[in-house]
């Protein structure tokens, strides 16, 4: 499912026009990034937790040379699921 067909749903569910499923979807999207780029933790009890977690500075190797090379550390985004979305995912009763 891409957007525009996830925009569809959420119009149908909703019971809304499809601009007005776009811009809360957007105001979703933004306000999670927002958040989560500011460093707080946003859970929605049964879907899941979105938050930013440390990456420790590693060494690698470039592929293409074999060469070591050192991957610095970063802040990278994780999505933790909800039971209730593991259930649903896992064919347990929803």
């Amino acid at each position: 499912m891409n957007k525009g067909e996830l925009v569809d749903l959420l119009a149908t569910k909703a019971d809304t026009t499809k601009k007005v499923a776009n811009a809360l979807l957007d105001a979703f999207i933004d306000s999670v990034t927002a958040a989560v780029a500011d460093g707080e933790k946003v859970t929605l009890v049964g879907f899941g937790s979105f938050e930013a977690r440390e990456r420790k500075a590693r060494d690698g190797r470039n592929p293409k040379t074999m060469e070591p090379l050192r991957i610095p550390a970063t802040t990278v985004p994780a999505f933790s699921p909800g039971k209730q979305f593991k259930d649903a995912v896992s064919g347990k009763t929803v």
